[in-house]
């Protein structure tokens, strides 16, 4: 098969299993996760039952792969933003953010226990690590940076953005060193 027809057939399925992805992200937003169907998520994406079967195998199928490509986004956003401000404060913040703006709710706890949130949680604490080698010197950079995931992961309980800022403050606040102590560098803003 020449090269340009690989491509245009690999370029179609993508553009075909983002539509489906698409359609099914619509319908979560519209419904929220228990009332998606296959039938819904292929007339949404302009495609066949049929087709959709050929992508995936069921909804939860579908629910995952919509999951993972919206992790996947929020990693390269954050990675995005520390590029564009060297902000470790604007990180956190757009981390608690997304955390807000994404809670979890009974019927999504089995998309945060597969395979691909255990490894985008990887990531992140290896991203924020990264950030924090200079913070402090008395605590391990990936200690410093599983602290921050697991304390802005409380914005998905906070009422309001004004709420998530306070918890994004007090994050900081926390990897400030003692007083006197051996830490050192402190909390770049």
């Amino acid at each position: 098969m020449p090269k340009l027809w690989e491509d245009s057939i690999s370029s179609h399925r993508h553009a075909v299993r983002e539509a489906m992805l698409d359609a099914a992200a619509a319908l979560v937003a519209e419904r929220g996760l228990t009332g998606v169907t296959m039938a819904e998520v292929a007339q949404r994406a302009g495609v066949g039952r049929a087709t959709l079967y050929k992508y995936f195998p069921d909804v939860e199928a579908v629910l995952h792969a919509w999951h993972e490509r919206q992790v996947g986004d929020h990693l390269r956003q954050l990675a995005e933003i520390h590029e564009r401000t060297g902000s470790l404060e604007a990180v956190l913040e757009a981390y608690a953010f997304i955390c807000h703006d994404h809670p979890t709710g009974e019927p999504a706890v089995s998309l945060h226990r597969s395979h691909h949130v255990a490894q985008a949680h990887d990531h992140l604490v290896e991203f924020l690590a990264s950030l924090l080698t200079d913070v402090r010197h008395d605590v391990p950079p990936k200690e410093l940076a599983a602290y921050c995931v697991h304390a802005l992961a409380a914005a998905r309980a906070v009422p309001s953005r004004a709420a998530v800022r306070r918890l994004v403050a007090v994050t900081l606040a926390g990897l400030e060193p003692s007083g006197g102590g051996r830490g050192g560098g402190g909390v770049g803003r």
